[in-house]
């Protein structure tokens, strides 16, 4: 449970961050903030492995980018999903999932460190 709850930090952080930084991704409010980082790992757990096996051919030709337009996809229909969320268009999204791909990243290396 602890595990989960520091993903969902993380993640909302993340989404700040993706907010501060890219425009054409907003919130309006903290509540909408948590919520969207929350679906986002639901979405990323259920809805992503689906489409990285149909898109694999693709992420095989292009050496594996393809997976940021799949990244952008699922933080689009998180933005769809989450009413006070916003991600206003494809490049904004493949923005916003590159600066959220990246704090995971950060995060992770920070707590496999710390193990």
């Amino acid at each position: 449970m602890t595990s989960f709850l520091i993903r969902a930090v993380v993640s909302a952080l993340a989404l700040w961050l993706a907010a501060v930084l890219v425009p054409g991704i907003g919130f309006s409010g903290i509540g909408s903030l948590i919520l969207a980082a929350v679906l986002l790992g639901v979405v990323n757990a259920l809805v992503k492995p689906v489409l990285v096996i149909l898109t694999l051919p693709l992420t095989i030709l292009t050496l594996g980018l393809f997976l940021l337009v799949v990244n952008a996809a699922m933080l689009g229909l998180v933005g769809a999903l989450v009413p006070g969320f916003e991600v206003d268009g494809f490049w904004a999204a493949l923005l916003g999932a590159l600066v959220v791909s990246l704090v995971s990243w950060v995060a992770g290396q920070v707590e496999r460190r710390r193990d």
